[in-house]
């Protein structure tokens, strides 16, 4: 079992790497503190760890990289950190200089070689590129949610209702899976996934969509990119689903519990919404998606509960191919 000294370590280092583009505004640094509040809350090594105390060390740069990286011993600890910290950076999009220069010191702390570097980054970028999100045309170009109030009232097309909910479910079950397999490439593929899903309920509605558009969709009801996959993998560090602490998949349900049910309902609320948001033709301003979407969780983690079976089902079966092709459209 992996120690505190070393949970607390990989945590400190993710921050960090959160931190690493020096543009973290306040809200971006609001949700990293609840997120460092909320899985202290999780009871277990979790209230030994302090992890408010950590974020307060890494903000105000009381921690070092030198610190955090002298406690990880093993190669294993060390893989998994800097694997950790290559995500995080990623899920917002590419790398700044700055965060390139900090994976380029970390790498050199943690004494992986080039190639190991290498292959971790070429294995995250691949989930990033394959989440790439179409650019739009110029007459739907990048607007803020915010601004989109006055948008027509009619959406350019109706689909079918039914079909956009089993797209829905089928989305969730998936990210709900993922949250059971040890793999970081799991955790990492749960926001590309939640990202096409809304673009591609917007397309059903007739909505070319930007990235640039659905990373607004998302920050505006509270899902920041880079701090939701901090959270996720938080919980399986704590939970001790990384890699070898899985004891197998039979072995890591239960402890992947929570986090099932969080990436299970947070999906099909964004789902939901999504639909309401497009159907509805864009009408909804700022407060009332995140309102909603407050609204369509308490729902959508009661109905997780029904759907327990088919999630372990998928875990058992899914692997990085079929949800590389999800991620890519060549799968609903």
């Amino acid at each position: 079992m992996m120690s505190v000294d070393q949970q607390k370590s990989i945590l400190t280092l993710c921050l960090m790497a959160a931190f690493a583009d020096g543009q973290k505004d306040e809200r971006e640094r609001e949700q990293l503190k609840q997120i460092a509040d909320s899985l202290a809350g999780a009871g277990g090594s979790a209230a030994a760890l302090n992890l408010p105390a950590i974020y307060q060390d890494v903000l105000f740069k009381r921690a070092t990289l030198d610190s955090a990286a002298s406690a990880l011993t093993d190669a294993e600890s060390k893989h998994l950190a800097y694997e950790m910290a290559v995500h995080v950076i990623d899920a917002d999009g590419k790398q700044t200089d700055a965060e390139r220069a900090f994976l380029a010191t970390l790498r050199v702390k943690l004494g992986l070689s080039e190639a190991e570097a290498t292959q971790i980054a070429h294995d995250a970028d691949a989930i990033a590129e394959a989440a790439h999100v179409p650019a739009a045309a110029a007459a739907v170009s990048t607007v803020a949610v915010a601004s989109v109030a006055s948008a027509a009232s009619a959406p350019p097309m109706q689909p079918n209702e039914a079909d956009t909910d089993k797209s829905i479910l089928n989305y969730s079950i998936l990210n709900g899976a993922l949250e059971l397999l040890p793999q970081s490439w799991a955790t990492m593929a749960i926001i590309p996934l939640q990202t096409k899903m809304v673009y591609r309920i917007g397309k059903s509605y007739g909505y070319e969509l930007d990235s640039g558009h659905i990373k607004e969709f998302l920050a505006t009801v509270g899902v920041g990119l880079a701090s939701q996959y901090l959270e996720q993998a938080g919980r399986k560090l704590i939970g001790g689903l990384f890699g070898k602490l899985a004891g197998g998949l039979v072995g890591g349900l239960a402890r992947g519990a929570t986090g099932m049910a969080f990436s299970f309902a947070s999906t099909y609320a964004l789902g939901q919404l999504a639909k309401r948001y497009y159907g509805g033709g864009r009408t909804m301003s700022t407060a009332v998606l995140k309102q909603t979407f407050d609204e369509l969780l308490s729902p959508a983690k009661e109905l997780q509960a029904k759907y327990v079976p088919q999630i372990q089902e998928k875990a058992r079966s899914v692997n990085m191919a079929d949800v590389m092709a999800m991620i890519k459209g060549q799968k609903v």
